[in-house]
């Protein structure tokens, strides 16, 4: 595989009204994982995404979350993961009924590894339609 960073698309859709505890709960206890791994370099960047306006469109999901892999090899690791949450959460009693909850929260739940996708440069002097 690529030496080239890659980008986990996390989409999830969190039933009507939890939303805000939702957010608070990943906030709380899945961010703070993924910061660690941002200081080992494992994790270049993690952006999240909320759509503007409540009923756009379809409904698929309320939070994107993209998460920006050192490379395919960091985006598989997986084995210091629970050491992670050992040492950050030392209530792991807490941690885990608190992740319990926030799944509860969801109807949905699913991850996407993106590929770049280039497009054809525009011709020279085209721009938008006036």
């Amino acid at each position: 595989m690529s030496a080239e960073p890659v980008q986990l698309a996390c989409f999830y859709r969190v039933r009507w009204g939890s939303q805000e505890e939702f957010v608070e709960l990943f906030t709380r206890n899945h961010l703070p994982l993924l910061r660690a791994q941002q200081e080992t370099g494992r994790i270049l960047d993690v952006r999240a995404w909320a759509p503007r306006f409540h009923g756009d469109g379809r409904a698929d999901w309320t939070l994107l979350v993209i998460i920006t892999y050192r490379d395919w090899a960091a985006l598989q690791e997986r084995e210091t993961q629970r050491e992670l949450e050992r040492r950050l959460f030392p209530d792991q009693e807490r941690y885990r009924a608190e992740e319990r909850r926030r799944f509860e929260l969801l109807d949905a739940h699913w991850d996407v590894p993106l590929s770049p996708a280039p497009l054809a440069p525009a011709p020279v002097g085209a721009g938008p339609a006036s």
